[in-house]
């Protein structure tokens, strides 16, 4: 995973959810873009849970990142 890549989807506006996957298997979900916070060099990622839960990463062990799709509502609210 790139740095660019990553920020890219965290940038998105409007923000979607998204699931960091690591190489490990395990999987991260990012419910908000300010549960994330990167360090300076990008390279590293802090990101935050709503329980106060958090975890480290180091984004060249990232192998995806999966966006959530829009819910209906929002597809809805689009079209008026």
């Amino acid at each position: 995973m790139t740095i660019e890549k990553f920020r890219e989807v965290l940038d998105t506006k409007p923000f979607q959810p998204f699931t960091i996957c690591l190489a490990d298997g395990m999987a991260v979900p990012v419910v908000s873009r300010e549960f994330v916070t990167p360090s300076p060099s990008g390279r590293t990622v802090v990101v935050f849970q709503p329980d106060d839960r958090m975890s480290i990463l180091d984004l060249l062990l990232v192998t995806k990142l999966v966006v959530e799709p829009k819910s209906n509502g929002e597809r809805a609210r689009k079209k008026k």
